[in-house]
């Protein structure tokens, strides 16, 4: 309803939007949902008159290394920061560099950006602070260098005496000259001469706190995100982009599903600081989201399975390199040979006589039960007789329904209905049909495979032991752990070591208690078979433990005893040990890791953020305003000393014991939005809002993966979060039983989707080294975050070190 009038205050330049449809936390979202945010936020600033040309970043909790380059990429050559910035940093301004050398000028607010919010209605009084505010900046200002003074703050209205208090000061000395200006007008003029510079991301709290335990609170949130997000960026996009024509491209449940992406980013929001009500909405934004991702990549899958020419199940890769995996398939009769069989269902046929009111509910009944075991009506015969119906069903795999099959139940129904008082005697065949898991060999990019069973040396378990070749898994029936042997003589153990400590923190950061107790070794320990193999081994590792149930008044009160179940997954041609532990939490105040010993003492750790990897030490910048703690985050893996950690939503991690162990951290229990006297962080981040949701209570589920060795993380991440697809082959298509819509090679690729009839695919070189790009002999042309040309490539073009790009193809 205000839409005009915010036209004419941004024409007239009172008021400047954007460039964010939401200030995003950098941290807790991904690369991609950043670009989605500056392109709606660009749009949306667009249809109101435009958008300021300022990276404006006032508010959020650190800053990623590519930072600078986005801004870039968007046409932006300034940015203003707050958070984040180190003590190295000894200037208002300096040059901030993302890993590929984009650089922008950067305006930094070392008290914030409220610096200048709240001017007294006192032309004197505003005087002394604006006095005050030098002396507080000290060396930090530069000689002759400007103020800039932010008059706002969250949810202040503007001043009306505003413009008559300036006059009032400027008449009144000579020392300073006030000018109410926009950060527009600002920005192009601030000074640029001897300014330091920094090269990476802002993750310091010399200055200011970072709230840096925003990324381990609500691990309910973190893992919505990052299901959504790989289901709409890794799934729902490419496949719509590459089975659907360009003309079924579902652009308005994209924009719709990506808005509520977009708007969980906001930093309160992404980050989970905020009371129950909102977060209950984050949750709901992002399952919906899911929802409709996964919607649009099942209508992908059928229309690639109706293209086929092959009939049956069919492998299909969403990724960008060429790989094997295992799918789950139904298939008529006897599982294939070398396949795992999950449920085998024999031929098996009876009768029976219902009325014809009653053959709805009956058939509704079997059809449940079918559809449980993965089957379905395959076809339907009726004959009519003066005294009732003759029904002949047949259930088997979804594969060979014949076509008319709706159609006739449909008129069953309606026969059944006009004979309701009459008998009706039906027939029920079911055919012997199979659930199994098939490994696929070399399914090509972006493309699909027929299944056929692939060779592979198998995987056994066997009592704690699990093998398949290539490494093998102990688990230690002491404390749960695991051991991994790679075959070479390497064997690493103590794996998944479940550490329990106390948590008097709130949602920004976690904090120790005054009194604390750790617990680190169960007190019952069972392992279990799940799954002996072929293709998929799996054991259940049941430790139970005697946690403290809460922090009561600095000290630790009570204690529960809790049942933590962790499934260990190996699969045969694979290294990769797939873990997912689940239990019931009912203690509070708390916080759950799993420490992972290190094949060899590590100094640093690599972490993948967005649109790179970032390798930070073992120490972390602190100040006044916030411990320096050296946990982190991490996207989708951490890599250190020799072993690789990939996981689903489980951003924060530390490398600790002397560099000795990573620990990731599983849950962090809290109860306040904000505290007020943390051991860590000594001022309130926020209200002291009792959040009981923060608690995190009930039962939760953690997903995460490791690997020994130079294993490539981001083929790790697919395999563990990313399963090869199945559709399912018509038999009437033309495609072949083999293919691949899209090859790309020399880059990661983020984004596969459409811009109007054109296919567009982002792609980022995470290495040192220049990269070629090859887009499978194709053809087109690079633009920027707004669309606008850089250059044309044919066949492929080159990419800077860390570099990021967007082609779009001929």
């Amino acid at each position: 309803e205000a839409h005009e009038q915010l036209r004419r205050l941004v024409a007239s330049g009172q008021l400047s939007v954007g460039p964010w449809y939401v200030l995003p936390d950098e941290f807790c979202v991904s690369g991609e949902t950043l670009v989605r945010n500056l392109e709606l936020g660009l749009e949306r600033a667009a249809d109101l008159g435009g958008a300021m040309e300022v990276g404006y970043l006032p508010d959020m909790f650190g800053h990623v290394a590519q930072m600078p380059q986005l801004l870039r990429l968007a046409g932006f050559e300034n940015a203003v920061v707050w958070r984040g910035v180190p003590a190295a940093v000894d200037r208002t301004g300096f040059w901030w560099s993302a890993p590929d050398g984009s650089t922008v000028r950067a305006e930094y607010l070392p008290v914030g950006y409220g610096n200048g919010a709240s001017v007294p209605d006192d032309a004197k009084r505003l005087l002394g602070r604006i006095r005050a505010h030098e002396v507080e900046l000290g060396p930090l200002l530069a000689p002759g260098a400007p103020m800039l003074w932010m008059n706002g703050t969250d949810h202040q209205v503007p001043q009306p005496w505003l413009g008559r208090v300036v006059a009032e000061v400027n008449a009144l000395q000579d020392d300073y000259r006030l000018v109410v200006t926009s950060l527009p007008e600002y920005m192009p003029s601030a000074p640029t001469d001897g300014l330091p510079s920094w090269t990476g991301e802002l993750r310091s709290g010399a200055r200011a706190n970072l709230l840096m335990g925003v990324a381990s609170n609500r691990v309910d949130v973190k893992q919505a995100a990052a299901r959504a997000e790989r289901a709409l960026e890794r799934r729902a996009e490419p496949l719509c982009a590459l089975f659907l024509p360009p003309e079924r491209w579902p652009v308005a449940v994209l924009r719709l599903a990506w808005r509520e992406v977009v708007r969980n980013a906001a930093h309160d929001s992404s980050c989970a600081c905020s009371v129950d009500e909102v977060v209950d909405a984050v949750l709901h934004r992002y399952a919906e989201a899911r929802q409709m991702a996964d919607g649009l990549a099942d209508r992908a899958l059928a229309a690639l399975g109706a293209s086929l020419s092959v009939e049956g199940p069919v492998a299909v890769n969403p990724t960008a390199r060429a790989r094997s995996g295992l799918v789950e398939v139904v298939v008529p009769g006897d599982a294939p040979p070398g396949s795992q069989v999950l449920a085998a269902h024999e031929a098996r046929s009876w009768e029976f006589t219902v009325s014809g009111a009653e053959v709805g509910t009956s058939l509704g009944q079997l059809r449940n039960r079918a559809l449980a075991a993965g089957a379905d009506v395959c076809s339907v015969a009726a004959v009519e007789h003066d005294e009732g119906l003759e029904v002949v069903l047949r259930f088997g795999t979804t594969s060979p329904i014949e076509p008319t099959t709706t159609s006739n139940l449909y008129d069953l129904y309606a026969r059944a209905g006009a004979h309701r008082d009459h008998p009706v005697w039906v027939r029920v065949e079911e055919d012997a049909f199979s659930r199994a898991l098939v490994r696929v060999d070399d399914v090509p990019s972006f493309g699909w495979r027929a299944v056929q069973p692939g060779a592979v040396e198998p995987v056994r378990a066997d009592g704690r032991v699990m093998e398949n070749g290539l490494v093998s898994v102990d688990v230690d029936p002491a404390d749960g752990t695991f051991s991994i042997s790679d075959g070479s003589g390497q064997v690493v153990a103590g794996l998944d070591r479940l550490v329990d400590d106390g948590d008097a923190g709130d949602t920004y950061n976690w904090s120790p208690p005054a009194a604390d107790v750790v617990v680190d070794r169960p007190d019952t320990v069972r392992v279990e078979v799940v799954e002996a193999g072929p293709l998929r081994a799996v054991l259940a590792v049941i430790r139970r433990f005697a946690w403290p149930e809460q922090v009561v008044a600095g000290a630790r009160a009570g204690v529960r005893l809790v049942e933590a179940e962790t499934r260990l997954e190996l699969r045969a041609g694979e290294r990769l040990v797939r873990v997912t532990t689940s239990l019931d939490n009912r203690c509070r105040d708390h916080r759950l890791r799993s420490w992972f010993p290190l094949p060899e003492p590590a100094t640093s750790s690599r972490a993948e953020c967005a649109f790179g990897i970032v390798e930070r030490g073992l120490a972390a910048e602190g100040g006044p305003h916030e411990a320096g703690l050296p946990t982190f985050p991490s996207r989708r893996f951490v890599s250190a000393g020799g072993l690789t950690v990939v996981h689903e939503g489980l951003l924060e991690y530390e490398v600790v014991d002397e560099g000795r162990a990573l620990a990731l951290t599983l849950l962090r229990a809290v109860g306040l939005l904000s505290g007020t006297d943390l051991g860590t962080r000594p001022q309130p981040a926020g209200p002291p809002v009792p959040v009981e949701g923060a608690q995190m209570q009930g039962r939760r589920a953690f997903r995460y993966a490791v690997v020994l060795g130079e294993e490539d993380p981001w083929a790790a991440v697919d395999d563990a979060f990313l399963p090869l697809e199945v559709a399912t082959g018509s038999g009437h298509g033309t495609l072949p039983p083999s293919g691949s819509a899209l090859t790309v090679e020399g880059g990661q690729v983020s984004a596969v989707r459409r811009a109007g009839r054109q296919l567009e695919v982002r792609v980022f070189n995470p290495t040192p080294a220049e990269a070629t790009v090859s887009l499978g002999g194709r053809s087109g042309r690079v633009v920027d975050l707004r669309g606008r040309p850089v250059g044309g490539f044919d066949r492929s073009f080159a990419l800077r070190p860390w570099g990021i790009a967007t082609a779009r193809l001929d």
